[in-house]
C-alpha cells in the first residue's frame, strides 16, 4: 500500500501474484496481482469524495494523496501540474455510465481536484510506455519554467476487459510471469497506482534525480515489438546522451520485461546494440505484473527505492537465461554502488521509451 512495503516486499522475495478464480472477470481460473477487499476499503477511507469517484479515480487519487503527505515540505499547487498516465481509465464502465464520464480529461479533472490542484491537469495515454512517457512530459515542464512541480501518476485497474484482451493474443501466462526466463511462458496482469512528484524546489531529502528520457518508434507491427530491438536501442542512447553519460555509467536497468517471447529477445538485443550487456538488469513484472499505464511510474519508484538503499533488485521468476544476448540479469538482492539507472518500456503500436535516473 505505500513504497516502503513494496520495498520490503521485494527484500522478502514475496510477490502480490495469485492465482484467482472470478467468473465476474474470466471463465477460468487465472493469475493475476489485484488489490483484495480489505486495501479497497483503506483506499476509499482515504479520498474525501469517495462516494462521487469511480474506483479508477479512488485509486488515483488516493496515490497522489499519499505523495502528498510523505512530502517534508508543503509545495504550492498553484505552480504544480498534474499528470495522469492510463492505458484504460474507466473502461469497465463502458455501457454502464453515459460515454462523456469515461473521457480520461475528466478524470484527471476530478482526481486534481480531490487533492485542491487548481492547474490544468494532463494526460498521458499511449500504450504500456505511458508512465515513462509522462515523468519525460513532466521533466520537459519543469525544464520550460512552465511549472516548479510536476505531480506524476500512473494508474490501471484489473478488468475484465483487459484480461480478455491479452488472453485474444494468448499472451496470458497460466503461473506468474518469469521475465527474460526460458521457461517464461506470457505475461501476469496487475492493478496499481504509483505517484512520483517530480520539483524544482532543493531539498536535502531528494530521492533522485531524472536527467534523461527518450522516446521511439519501430512501427513494426499494431502488438508485435521490432525483431531487431535498434528502435529501443535508439532512445536509449538518446536518454544516456542527454544524461551526459557513457553506457558503461549506468549501474542498474529496469527493464520493461512483459515475459513474452518477442518483448524480452527485443530487449536484450536492444541492451547490447546500446552496450549494456554487462549491466545488471531486472524486471519488476515477477512481483505485481504488468500494471500497464502505472508501470513505468510504479517501477521508476522502485529505482528510486534502489538508488536509496544502493541494493539490485532480484528479477523474481528468473532461473534459467532464455533471451539471445547474454544479458546480467540479477537473481538476488544485493548491494551495489548505483549512480545511475536506466528505465525502459514499450507498447503497443511500436512505442518504445528510456529514462535515466541519478542518485541524489
Amino acid at each position: 500500500m505505500d513504497t516502503a512495503a513494496q520495498w520490503n516486499a521485494v527484500t522478502a522475495a514475496r510477490i502480490g501474484i495469485k492465482r484467482h478464480n472470478d467468473t465476474a472477470l474470466s471463465n477460468a481460473p487465472f493469475m493475476a496481482a489485484k488489490l483484495d477487499p480489505s486495501q479497497w476499503q483503506a483506499i476509499q477511507a482515504q479520498v474525501r469524495s469517495s462516494t462521487s469517484l469511480t474506483p479508477f479515480e479512488q485509486l488515483a487519487s488516493c496515490s497522489v494523496k499519499k505523495a502528498l503527505d510523505s512530502l517534508d515540505e508543503v509545495i504550492d499547487l498553484s505552480q504544480t501540474v498534474f499528470i495522469l498516465c492510463t492505458t484504460k481509465g474507466n473502461i469497465e464502465l463502458l455501457g454502464q455510465v453515459p460515454d462523456e464520464r469515461l473521457l480520461l480529461h475528466r478524470s484527471a479533472k476530478i482526481i486534481a481536484e480531490d487533492n485542491s490542484i487548481t492547474t490544468k491537469p494532463v494526460v498521458i495515454s499511449h500504450a504500456c510506455v505511458s508512465g515513462v512517457i509522462a515523468l519525460q512530459q513532466g521533466l520537459r515542464l519543469l525544464q520550460a519554467g512552465r511549472f516548479r512541480h510536476a505531480i506524476v501518476t500512473g494508474c490501471d485497474r484489473f478488468s475484465r476487459f483487459v484480461l480478455n484482451g491479452f488472453q485474444s493474443f494468448q499472451a496470458i501466462s497460466d503461473e506468474p510471469c518469469r521475465p527474460f526466463d526460458a521457461a517464461r511462458k506470457g505475461i501476469t496482469l496487475g492493478e496499481a497506482a504509483a505517484t512520483i512528484i517530480l520539483s524544482t524546489q532543493k531539498n536535502d531529502n531528494i530521492l533522485g534525480s531524472l536527467v534523461g528520457g527518450a522516446t521511439s518508434n519501430d512501427a513494426n507491427h499494431i502488438s508485435g515489438p521490432s525483431r531487431t530491438g535498434e528502435e529501443l536501442s535508439a532512445a536509449i542512447d538518446r536518454a544516456i546522451a542527454e544524461a551526459g553519460i557513457s553506457a558503461a555509467q549506468i549501474g542498474m536497468i529496469s527493464a520493461h520485461g512483459t515475459a513474452t517471447p518477442y518483448n524480452d529477445e527485443m530487449e536484450a538485443k536492444a541492451f547490447e546494440h546500446s552496450g549494456l550487456l554487462n549491466s545488471p538488469v531486472h524486471s519488476f513484472k515477477g512481483y505485481i505484473g504488468h500494471t500497464l499505464g502505472a508501470a513505468g511510474v510504479l517501477e521508476s519508484a522502485m529505482v528510486l527505492e534502489s538508488l536509496r538503499h544502493q541494493a539490485l533488485i532480484p528479477s523474481a521468476g528468473f532461473e534459467d537465461l532464455g533471451v539471445p544476448k547474454p544479458i546480467n540479469v540479477t537473481r538476488k538482492l544485493q548491494p551495489a554502488t548505483i549512480g545511475y539507472t536506466l528505465k525502459t518500456a514499450s507498447g503497443f503500436g511500436g512505442c518504445n521509451a528510456a529514462i535515466v535516473w541519478k542518485k541524489g
